[in-house]
């Protein structure tokens, strides 16, 4: 078996023995791969595979459905995929096919997608619980929903269908949460791509430039080595800094600009997801540092808390309180830090929670409260600390000064049994780092 992208077939083997221990002997878990989508006419998207799919698989093929069947005789680890076909091998590249399934990705068995209308009801036969994401696609919900019908029509031979449908999630998301030492490994490599990108953006900015010139330079960094964004990459000069979701990116950076740049690399399918803001000209005014070091202060803040047993919320916590408190020395906020907090009046300018979890989806997957409280942090989570600053343009109720200032930090954290690493922390953050940075380009 092969090496797939990264992880050892060995651990795509573990998750699968794992869920499958979760789910329990009477039950069956259905995946279905991502479909390619069109993006116009006759011509596609780049694919990706579905998150889920891939973390047990590792297979990198569309019109193909995941079958597990805890303790099953005949194999417990069931992929129905497309033949090898020549003709189209010539036009899309090479397929696995069924052997390759079984040879390259550690399936137990595998069969062509055609005859899954043929097999799989059988499949279901005798298992109780089925264990499938519905919702996500109502075309294969009302398939699986039939094959299930099939069995419950054979009742009077015998025949026992399923009489439960689970959530997949509940048990898949909470395994994805915890990350291994070769998923960290890929989410380092990802980091470091995305470090190397916005360096470069820092050194060649330009008064005049447009936001997709830089777009551009980070974006290429990313491809030079084998890596995709992983989302949507931000590039706000100026005023656009405070869209949160801005991606326009055909601005014009001018002279005394801040520039706020969200992008990451998406590196064997696992992401990086980092946001620093930096002058245009190379140095911070004073309005634009005194925000940029509240932010920074509030991350710190949130950091300090980063830590074994502590809730997963005190980072936002003391991220708003950081915040609060300085947005009241500055004098863009009135009153006392408890009120401030209680009524919200700091949500004018800090409008997002402070992080989420990140791995093979920018926003992971994983519960953040159980039983309605703040889950504990735990080694191994990954996910982001990301507080920021965002005020408006035609705000007048504030002096002039702070019109129009976007600023966000953010970078990529690790749980350990210690406390936690920062796997983005080679980039400059503080004012006089980036400062530095961008003095050491000219």
């Amino acid at each position: 078996m092969k090496s797939t992208a990264g992880i050892a077939a060995a651990e795509f083997a573990r998750r699968r023995r794992q869920l499958m221990r979760m789910a329990g002997d009477d039950a069956i878990l259905v995946l279905r791969a991502a479909p390619e989508r069109v993006r116009s006419n006759d011509t596609h998207y780049p694919f990706r595979q579905d998150s889920d799919f891939w973390y047990l698989s590792g297979f990198p093929e569309p019109d193909a459905v995941l079958v597990l069947i805890p303790g099953r005789r005949h194999g417990e680890v069931i992929l129905f995929n497309r033949d090898r076909d020549p003709a189209r091998e010539v036009y899309d590249g090479p397929r696995a096919g069924q052997q390759g399934a079984v040879d390259d990705y550690g399936m137990d068995d595998a069969y062509p997608i055609e005859d899954m209308d043929e097999i799989l009801p059988g499949m279901l036969e005798g298992r109780s619980r089925v264990y499938y994401h519905f919702g996500r696609d109502a075309e294969f919900d009302l398939k699986l929903i039939g094959w299930v019908d099939q069995v419950r029509a054979q009742g009077r031979t015998g025949a026992q269908p399923p009489h439960e449908f689970l959530e997949l999630g509940h048990l898949l998301h909470e395994q994805r949460l915890f990350k291994s030492k070769d998923e960290l490994k890929l989410m380092q490599r990802a980091a470091d791509i995305s470090v190397e990108a916005h360096l470069l953006a820092m050194r060649c900015v330009r008064a005049g430039m447009r936001e997709y010139q830089l777009q551009a330079m980070m974006e290429c960094v990313f491809r030079s080595h084998d890596a995709w964004p992983a989302y949507g990459s931000i590039v706000g000069a100026g005023a656009n800094a405070i869209t949160l979701h801005y991606v326009a990116n055909n601005g014009q950076a001018r002279a005394g600009d801040l520039v706020l740049i969200d992008a990451g690399a998406e590196y064997r399918n696992y992401a990086a997801d980092i946001t620093r803001t930096f002058p245009v000209d190379g140095r911070f005014s004073p309005a634009q540092r005194a925000l940029h070091d509240l932010v920074g202060a509030a991350q710190s803040a949130a950091m300090a808390q980063a830590r074994p047993g502590v809730s997963y919320e005190s980072g936002h916590e003391a991220a708003v309180a950081t915040l609060t408190e300085g947005l009241l020395r500055l004098g863009l906020l009135k009153g006392t830090l408890e009120a401030c907090i209680a009524d919200g009046s700091y949500k004018r300018f800090y409008r997002h929670k402070t992080g989420h979890w990140l791995g093979l989806d920018v926003h992971d997957v994983g519960d953040y409260r159980i039983d309605g409280e703040s889950r504990l942090l735990e080694p191994g989570m990954v996910f982001t600390i990301e507080p920021g600053l965002y005020i408006s343009a035609d705000d007048t109720s504030v002096d002039a000064k702070w019109r129009g200032i976007g600023i966000r930090t953010e970078d990529n954290v690790v749980i350990t049994a210690t406390g936690h690493e920062v796997l983005t922390g080679a980039l400059a953050r503080s004012a006089d780092e980036i400062e530095q940075v961008m003095a050491s380009a000219s």
